[in-house]
């Protein structure tokens, strides 16, 4: 077994664990032990996914086999398996990172100004850039579209981490989920791409399929939002809401 195959089984391995996990969160009441439970295997799945991603990009790119003769267009090739996986490698890391340093930091924000987190987020815009810039390049819009959705999401983490003055109280727990959610639609986007060369490789660039996970995932991201301002909203005097609808809000 080859190095690239022994990556590739950890990729698979840490990947079904953060894909299985990654549910749990959300089915479950947000803040209470269940839901921690499945956040953090979720977190530690993808956190592997990632790094395991980033390798198999590296080896697709500058290793020393000739991987998929079956694909004639190379470039292409380089491109959604070398500098996208790269990137959705990054990218599924940083939203883990900044998602669980939201919680971490909740009363001191100025935390996440240093050195070791910003770090991170020039990480994930700089090899969203290049991702993107490839994406013109070899004329292909799928990667150009998941560059710039999470090179904007790191614009709104900054804006959450360098914002002088205070949030209402709670948006942690929100900037919380979005995170994770986006951690779950890159690690979807990145591990489709190792199962459809292998399965159904007559439809590894059909850009219906890549796009899946995001649709998905911000239909996830708009419901709960809606879901949460919706329990969060004022009440008529003297109505109290539910200890459930505040649980299963974005609260």
């Amino acid at each position: 077994m080859t190095l690239f195959e022994v990556i590739v089984v950890g990729h698979v391995i840490t990947g079904v664990v953060g894909l299985t996990a990654f549910w749990g969160p959300i089915a479950t009441r947000k803040g209470a032990a269940n839901h921690r439970k499945w956040g953090k295997a979720a977190c530690y799945g993808f956190l592997g996914a990632g790094a395991l991603a980033i390798a198999m990009a590296l080896l697709s790119l500058y290793g020393p086999e000739y991987r998929h003769p079956e694909i004639a267009d190379r470039t292409l090739f380089d491109g959604l398996f070398g500098w996208m996986m790269l990137y959705l490698g990054t990218l599924t890391i940083g939203f883990v990172d900044y998602g669980l340093a939201v919680v971490r930091h909740a009363r001191d924000r100025t935390a996440l100004r240093g050195l070791r987190y910003q770090a991170m987020i020039v990480a994930v815009v700089t090899t969203g850039a290049w991702c993107g810039y490839f994406g013109v390049k070899v004329g292909h819009p799928l990667m150009v579209l998941v560059a710039f959705i999470g090179i904007v999401a790191m614009l709104i983490q900054q804006r959450y981490i360098w914002r002088a003055a205070d949030f209402p109280r709670g948006t942690h727990v929100g900037e919380h989920f979005r995170a994770l959610i986006g951690m779950g639609i890159s690690a979807y986007t990145a591990f489709l791409s190792v199962g459809l060369i292998r399965l159904i490789p007559e439809h590894v660039f059909n850009p219906a399929i890549w796009a899946g996970p995001s649709v998905i995932g911000v239909s996830l991201i708009l419901y709960f939002t809606i879901k949460g301002k919706r329990a969060n909203a004022p009440k008529p005097s003297g109505v109290r809401p539910h200890p459930q609808q505040v649980g299963d809000g974005l609260v």
